[in-house]
């Protein structure tokens, strides 16, 4: 698609991370999940770290150790003893077993290595789930939704219709999957949840050390997921070949309804109406004072929000959801950027910009900071919103950073941060609303000098 405000790129230093970082993640919410990455211990070690300081919980993600040895001669044996050591330490009901770069350049087959050992092993009863994540073959929002499409391909299976709905989730935080649990279970909704990262990844404090926390979703409720009445996927840039409720829908005729996000008004305003829709069951009076309150909050911030020039960044999900979010409140985007290539993103920004917006934003695929840098110091952006990576745009151009996404690593709670629903999206816009008030009135004497001269006494 051309158009004179859209740029894609080879990014150089990107706002994404490669494709088994974001497939662990769906594993970790299955009951009683463990991954392994087959390639080298490097990467595994890199990963547990990275998705822990998010989470600010223990990460365990198993190695095959993949060492010169098997680099030239297979690595089957490393994978069989890998997996060997797996179901002993922490015996798990589902093992994700997902490539490396290492592994894929070398041309290892993970799924016919799995089958092979299953067949060896035929009295382990464990599902294992192979997923192919090259590090060069996309990146992690990829990643995620891959393994999903490939837990629902080996998991889901067909039967008797029943009054359920199948929530497919994106990448959000666990405080963001408690808060829709909450408002399926005020609309008295039946559900299978995927996944359910709520308890897993934000885990109460409790004195035994478990290796693999309690929660999940189950998997029974996986199997169900053929079955159900309809599913909602919030995958709207999703490309079909990634998308388990696509493949739901072609394998087993699960009605599809691809929503965005819940954020802001109109998003959780559809999410609402779609479960309506499905259900036939109305919405409760509570989530309608819910709703009246964040439109009252809307309205007492539009004064300082008109203001906001916001540069937007993160996830494809993530980042339509905020757009529309912003625009739902006079707040005008100048640069919105992923790293991933999407673009199904693209053409919902360039629609979403036409409906009314005084301001062309700058939009980038495959991004990375130093080219959101420079377009966000060029379009005098006065707000960042996205991960911890953008605090790179505050070093430089001192543009202040509302944090959220994944990952938030240089402050702690990323794994509570609320931002769907009318409740999360009241507390985002406050956060939103404060930092420019704070921005405002700390550099209120110094924009008064350099406007008007020096006057008065200090």
């Amino acid at each position: 698609m051309k158009n004179e405000n859209y740029y894609c790129d080879i990014a150089e230093n990107p706002c994404s991370m490669c494709m088994p970082m974001g497939a662990i993640i769906p594993f970790k919410g299955i009951e009683e999940g463990m991954v392994l990455l087959h390639g080298s211990q490097g990467c595994s070690t890199y990963m547990r770290r990275h998705i822990a300081e998010h989470f600010n919980e223990p990460i365990d993600v198993g190695s095959s150790s993949l060492n010169e040895k098997g680099t030239i001669y297979g690595g089957e044996k490393n994978l069989f003893q890998a997996i060997d050591n797996i179901i002993k330490i922490y015996k798990p009901k589902i093992l994700g077993v997902l490539t490396t770069c290492l592994a894929e350049t070398i041309g290892e087959d993970v799924e016919n290595m799995v089958k092979k050992y299953l067949k060896n092993n035929p009295e382990i009863d464990l599902n294992i789930v192979p997923v192919a994540t090259p590090g060069y073959g996309g990146n992690h929002p990829e990643g995620y939704f891959l393994a999903l499409r490939k837990i629902v391909e080996k998991l889901s299976e067909p039967g008797e219709k029943t009054e359920k709905i199948n929530i497919i989730l994106p990448n959000i935080s666990p405080a963001d999957i408690r808060e829709l649990k909450r408002l399926l279970n005020l609309m008295e909704v039946e559900y299978n949840l995927l996944p359910d990262i709520s308890e897993t990844l934000d885990r109460p404090y409790e004195k035994n050390y478990m290796k693999i926390a309690k929660g999940g979703t189950r998997i029974a409720d996986i199997k169900d997921m053929g079955s159900a009445k309809a599913t909602i996927q919030m995958g709207i840039t999703v490309e079909q070949q990634l998308s388990p409720g696509q493949y739901l829908e072609d394998e087993f005729g699960v009605p599809l309804f691809n929503l965005p996000i819940p954020i802001g008004v109109d998003n959780t305003d559809l999410f609402i109406k779609t479960i309506t829709k499905i259900t036939g069951k109305e919405c409760p009076q509570c989530l309608k004072l819910e709703r009246g309150r964040l439109i009252d909050a809307m309205i007492d911030s539009h004064k300082y929000n008109f203001q906001c020039r916001p540069v937007i960044f993160g996830e494809p999900e993530f980042v339509y959801a905020i757009s529309k979010t912003c625009y739902e409140n006079g707040m005008f985007p100048v640069v919105i950027s992923t790293g991933s290539k999407s673009n199904k993103l693209v053409e919902l920004l360039l629609k979403l910009n036409n409906q009314g917006s005084i301001v062309k934003p700058e939009i980038y695929t495959q991004a990375d900071f130093v080219k959101i840098r420079i377009a966000s110091k060029n379009a005098n952006a006065n707000l960042a919103i996205g991960h911890s990576d953008g605090r790179y745009l505050t070093e430089r151009e001192g543009i202040p950073l509302v944090r959220r996404g994944f990952p938030i690593h240089d402050r702690v709670g990323g794994q509570r941060l609320l931002s769907v629903g009318y409740v999360g999206t009241n507390v985002l816009l406050d956060q939103i609303t404060n930092t420019l008030l704070e921005v405002k009135q700390t550099n209120y004497r110094s924009t008064m000098k350099s406007l008007y001269g020096k006057t008065g006494s200090n």
